[in-house]
């Protein structure tokens, strides 16, 4: 299940950052209060900021109990909490873009920043909502941008329903926002077939986990 990391052929520039959103945003309506948007390829350069950040981030193995087990998480994590250097420039840019663009809408900036290492196709996150903190009784957002092999995000609706997928990598970017974390849930399932490493950075409010 495991195959090294290539890169996309489309990501050749030499500007590497954070595009425009504006108009380039799709926005998808759920339901409940909840909608999507989505900004195919916003970061150029993404494949050489996969590359950055998998030998400069001081990945992080945890373990959690879970039905009176510890069990290992299935992926690396590092939090970078407020007021934290991130850990590349291009990453502080793409936060000042999104605090601009959603600035209005969502009242607040980003505030802190949590990344992922998906090493391999063993590697997810099971059906969740962000709901630690604000995220369980007030609408918010979560901005995540995906680096590397695109794999699979799901969303469906809290309780069961159709699921929704979107395949994520290179540099592309969703924001889930409304009740998003309160009504529906969202998962990176296991993969099965040979699948590179993916980094996630997720974006969220202060208060919100």
């Amino acid at each position: 299940m495991t195959a090294a990391f290539q890169a996309s052929l489309l990501d050749l520039c030499e500007e590497a950052g954070p595009g425009p959103l504006g108009s380039t945003v799709r926005r998808t309506t759920l339901g409940h209060g909840a909608w999507i948007d989505l900004r195919p390829g916003w970061i150029a350069g993404a494949d050489a900021l996969f590359e950055r950040l998998a030998r400069s981030v001081p990945w992080q193995a945890e373990r959690r109990h879970m039905y009176d087990h510890m069990v290992d998480v299935p992926r690396l994590l590092k939090f970078y909490d407020e007021g934290e250097p991130l850990p590349d420039p291009v990453l502080e840019q793409a936060k000042e873009a999104l605090d601009a663009h959603y600035a209005e809408e969502l009242g607040e900036p980003f505030r802190t920043a949590g990344l992922c290492l998906y090493r391999d196709g063993r590697d997810s996150v099971a059906w969740h909502g962000d709901r630690i903190g604000r995220g369980s009784a007030e609408d918010t957002m979560v901005a995540i941008i995906s680096v590397g092999t695109p794999r699979g995000l799901l969303l469906r609706p809290r309780g069961g329903g159709p699921a929704l997928r979107h395949d994520l990598g290179h540099g592309d970017l969703i924001v889930m926002g409304g009740s998003c974390q309160r009504t529906w849930e969202h998962a990176i399932p296991k993969s099965t077939r040979v699948t590179g490493p993916r980094i996630s950075i997720q974006f969220r409010p202060r208060g919100v986990r």
